[in-house]
C-alpha cells in the first residue's frame, strides 16, 4: 500500500484518538480511553510501517502537523471550543508548512 494512504490512516487514527480523550473525561470513561489507547497504537504502529518508505522527519513533521491541525478543526466543530482569528491563523500556518514538507519530498 502507498505510505502516504499509511500515512493519512494513522493521522485519522491519531486524531480519533485525540478526540476519545476529550470524551473519556480525565480517562474516567472507560469506552473512551480504551477506544483512545488503540487509536493510538494503531497510529504508531502504521507511522513505523511508513517509515520504512519515507524520512522520519518529514513522516513526523506532517503527522504532528496535520494531526494537530485537524484536531484543533474538530475541537472547534464538535466541541463548541473557542475559535479567533490567531487560533485561524496557527492552524493555516501548519497546513502551508505541512504542505511545504509534502512539496519537498521526492515523488514515491
Amino acid at each position: 500500500m502507498n505510505a502516504w494512504i499509511i500515512l493519512s490512516i494513522s493521522i485519522a487514527a491519531e486524531v480519533s484518538g485525540n478526540i476519545l480523550l476529550k470524551t473519556s473525561q480525565g480517562l474516567s470513561k472507560l469506552m473512551p480511553t480504551v477506544g483512545m489507547a488503540l487509536c493510538y497504537i494503531a497510529a504508531i504502529w502504521l507511522m513505523g510501517i511508513v517509515t520504512k518508505q519515507l524520512e522520519i522527519g518529514i513522516t513526523y513533521a506532517i503527522w504532528a502537523g496535520a494531526g494537530t491541525a485537524l484536531t484543533a478543526v474538530l475541537g472547534i466543530l464538535l466541541f463548541s471550543e473557542n475559535v479567533s482569528p490567531i487560533k485561524i491563523l496557527g492552524v493555516g500556518c501548519i497546513v502551508v508548512g505541512v504542505g511545504l514538507l509534502n512539496l519537498s519530498q521526492p515523488a514515491a
